[in-house]
C-alpha cells in the first residue's frame, strides 16, 4: 500500500477553524468543491461533486475537536475506495499544521500521481480561505488535466 502525504501551515491562533473548515459542509464548499452535502458528524456521509468528472463519498470514521478528522472513502474511483483521508492539527507558534495523508492506495498508479497533485492545489485552496477569506474550491481550481 501507498500513501499520499502533505503539510502545510496555516497563519491561525488556534487549529478551530482549520477544523471548522474540515467538519462543516459550508467550510468543505469553501476550499475544495462547492458542490459539497450530507452529514459531517460522525458516522455520517459527505458527497463531494466535481462536474463532469464525478466525485466521492466519504464516510465520517474520527473527530477529534481542533486535533484530527478521518474519512473512509466508500464511494467513488475505483482506486479511491477503502482508502482513507486523514487530518491531523497541532498549533506551532502562529501556524496551524496540517498533517495531511491518503492512505491505503494499492498501487502508485498514474491516478494517484494527478490526485496527489490536485490535494496539494485544495491544501493551498484551503491555506488561502482561512488566510484571506477566499479559497479556490471546484470548479473554480487548477485544472491539470483532463481528470481535472
Amino acid at each position: 500500500m501507498v500513501d499520499i502525504l502533505h503539510r502545510i501551515g496555516v497563519v491561525a491562533p488556534s487549529p478551530e477553524k482549520v477544523y471548522e473548515a474540515l467538519t462543516t459542509v459550508e467550510g468543505l464548499a469553501g476550499w475544495w468543491t462547492v458542490d459539497t452535502g450530507g452529514d459531517a458528524a460522525v458516522g455520517g456521509t459527505l458527497a463531494f461533486r466535481f462536474p463532469p468528472v464525478g466525485g466521492f463519498d466519504m464516510e465520517v470514521v474520527e473527530l477529534r475537536p481542533s486535533e484530527r478528522v478521518v474519512w473512509r472513502v466508500v464511494d467513488g474511483p475505483e482506486e479511491w475506495i477503502g482508502t482513507t483521508v486523514n487530518w491531523n492539527l497541532r498549533q506551532d507558534g502562529d501556524y496551524t499544521i496540517v498533517l495531511f495523508s491518503h492512505e491505503g492506495w494499492r498501487e502508485p498508479v498514474e491516478f494517484m500521481h494527478h490526485c496527489s497533485t490536485k490535494w496539494g492545489s485544495y491544501l493551498m485552496s484551503l491555506k488561502s480561505l482561512l488566510e484571506t477569506g477566499a479559497g479556490a474550491p471546484a470548479p473554480r481550481d487548477v485544472q491539470i488535466s483532463d481528470w481535472h
